[in-house]
């Protein structure tokens, strides 16, 4: 576990299990609790993406939401559990990513508020609280869907309605029963949004509330907090540059280890024996194969190995120094400075998002005031933004979230501004940089703002990327590791190679209709591959205007915008 996910011991738990009214300190326990649990099984939530895309990352959302929540009252005494909620709810709105992590904060919001003033709360008060968060969720939601985080909020308070209408109960039974209508209610999801029994997956936000309750419950029943029970990801899904975020003092080196096993592995176990050697551990599970991820200190850098070899029959091994790479990431964050538009007072200032630093370049050039970091697997939070423009010398805003699923956390920062704010709901980058092309920094607000929207659908967008796990989307088979291309947000081919990918992109946009394709590249893609691709893209349609810019996003080779 990382050091920054402190985990309540379940001595503690067991003691305030036989309390029968929660207070202030009581309530900060239970959200330690359940931010230590929902980390455990932070991969596990990630893997539970509908598209197989590199981008599942409610989990990490829903985590950094809860250590910001957490954060807030670490160091708090207060026991009065109306402040306490209250704090819990502020840090929690401040520190939303993503679209789950800001529906997470309203169900804080409105849990806190059904707690005002109040001192402590027994099981009736908090059953109370849990359908005051319900409705505020809701409200949070403009157009609220079903089948989500949103529907297992629902059944949660359902069921402790339920639970203390009759004779008087505890706070592990009441918890008991949240947590087995959260369970149910996840198992659902697929009947209800059926992109995600397309999918073959439950919803990954409600399966991250379920989490939450079942730490505190785990906590009150004296249970461990830092050993999944699901401890197995998919091989692709994987997200090992995550894990650079959480380097502890005295761990040196990142071993990574793919194995097959000569017998069924005991997972629990496994996860045991790696924790006595190191931290960051992730394991996910590919075609009767493992691969297994730890951080170590330098004189235990080949222990894993030595242990996993007893395991069964290893295929590949990789060994890194966490400094170095942590030497050149901050090379590559450091890259040549961004001159921003400076803008004066009354003028109209953007705030755009963007998921790379060659698009961060294309955005400057195009006026942009101010730039936040973030796409896909990178949310930024809702403070983040906020930041990004209340120092700016004008009262006029407009924020280009440049995705969907930053455009609620892009909301919450507007909301929680004295100034003229609004959010255009740019899906992705091409949106963004056609929005830009209207922008006029001293016309009027309303119209600008207007004229911006219209134009993001003046492009289609499309973006090419490797598939993390087999699937069938769309009436399209998909293999682990194909190449797959999304059109506008839907899953268009799954094939062998870019070129493939890319020609069948542009037929599906009837590209022929349109008069310029621009690609972006990635950070990972070659010149080689790229003049291929190029050179197939401009026989296919000679008339067209063909522009290559670097945009540099992590996860995408190639996004393209056809207009």
């Amino acid at each position: 576990m990382s050091s920054d996910v402190p985990v309540p011991s379940p001595q503690e738990g067991l003691e305030m299990a036989k309390v029968s009214q929660l207070n202030g300190q009581h309530l900060r326990r239970l959200i330690e609790a359940a931010m230590s649990w929902l980390k455990t099984n932070q991969q596990a939530v990630n893997a539970l993406n509908v598209f197989p895309v590199p981008d599942g990352d409610t989990g990490t959302n829903m985590v950094l939401t809860m250590q910001a929540a957490y954060q807030e009252i670490i160091n708090s005494r207060e026991t009065n559990i109306g402040k306490m909620a209250h704090a819990v709810a502020q840090g929690a709105l401040m520190g939303a990513r993503g679209n789950s992590g800001v529906i997470l904060s309203q169900i804080w919001r409105g849990f806190a508020r059904a707690l005002d003033h109040l001192d402590t709360a027994d099981p009736v008060l908090f059953s109370r609280a849990l359908s005051a968060a319900r409705d505020t969720a809701y409200k949070g939601v403009v157009r609220p869907v079903e089948g989500t985080i949103l529907t297992v909020m629902k059944d949660v308070a359902k069921s402790a309605e339920a639970a203390v209408a009759g004779e008087p109960i505890d706070f592990v039974t009441l918890l008991t029963r949240v947590v087995e209508s959260a369970d149910e209610s996840v198992s659902r999801t697929p009947e209800l949004l059926p992109i995600l029994k397309q999918a073959g997956v439950v919803d990954s936000g409600g399966k991250g509330l379920y989490y939450i309750f079942e730490g505190m419950l785990r906590f009150l029943t004296g249970l461990s907090l830092d050993v999944p029970l699901t401890s197995v990801q998919p091989l692709a899904a994987m997200q090992l540059e995550n894990s650079m975020e959480t380097i502890e003092p005295g761990q040196d080196f990142e071993v990574v280890v793919d194995f097959r096993p000569s017998k069924p592995l005991n997972l629990d176990q496994f996860y045991a024996d790696l924790e006595q050697m190191g931290t960051s551990i992730q394991v996910g599970e590919g075609d009767g194969m493992y691969r297994m991820h730890i951080h170590v200190p330098i004189d235990n850098r080949y222990q894993p190995i030595d242990y996993t070899m007893k395991l069964g029959t290893i295929t590949r091994v990789s060994m890194e120094n966490l400094l170095a790479q942590m030497e050149d990431i901050e090379k590559k964050t450091s890259e040549e400075k961004i001159e921003l538009t400076p803008i004066e007072p009354g003028q109209i200032a953007v705030v755009a998002v963007s998921p790379g630093h060659g698009f961060s370049r294309i955005f400057a050039s195009l006026g942009v005031a101010a730039i936040v970091e973030g796409g896909q697997t990178m949310n930024p939070s809702t403070e983040q933004i906020l930041k990004a423009f209340e120092d700016l010398p004008t009262d006029k805003v407009i924020i280009l979230p440049n995705n969907k699923n930053i455009y609620m956390a892009a909301q919450s920062a507007a909301s929680m501004s004295v100034k003229k704010v609004a959010v255009i709901p740019t899906k992705n980058a091409p949106q963004g940089l056609s929005s830009m092309l209207r922008l006029d920094h001293d016309g009027d607000f309303d119209r600008v703002v207007e004229e911006m929207t219209e134009a993001m659908n003046d492009v289609k967008t499309g973006e090419i990327t490797i598939a993390t796990r087999t699937a069938q989307i769309n009436g399209i088979n998909v293999n682990e590791g194909e190449v797959i291309a999304l059109l506008n947000g839907s899953l268009v081919e799954s094939c062998s190679s870019l070129k493939e990918a890319c020609r069948t992109l542009l037929q599906k946009a009837d590209t022929e209709d349109h008069e310029r394709v621009t690609l972006f590249t990635g950070a990972d893609l070659t010149k080689p591959v790229l003049d291929e691709i190029v050179e197939d893209i401009r026989a296919a349609y000679p008339s067209h205007e063909i522009e290559v810019h670097y945009g540099g996003q992590p996860h995408y080779h190639l996004i393209v915008s056809i207009e």
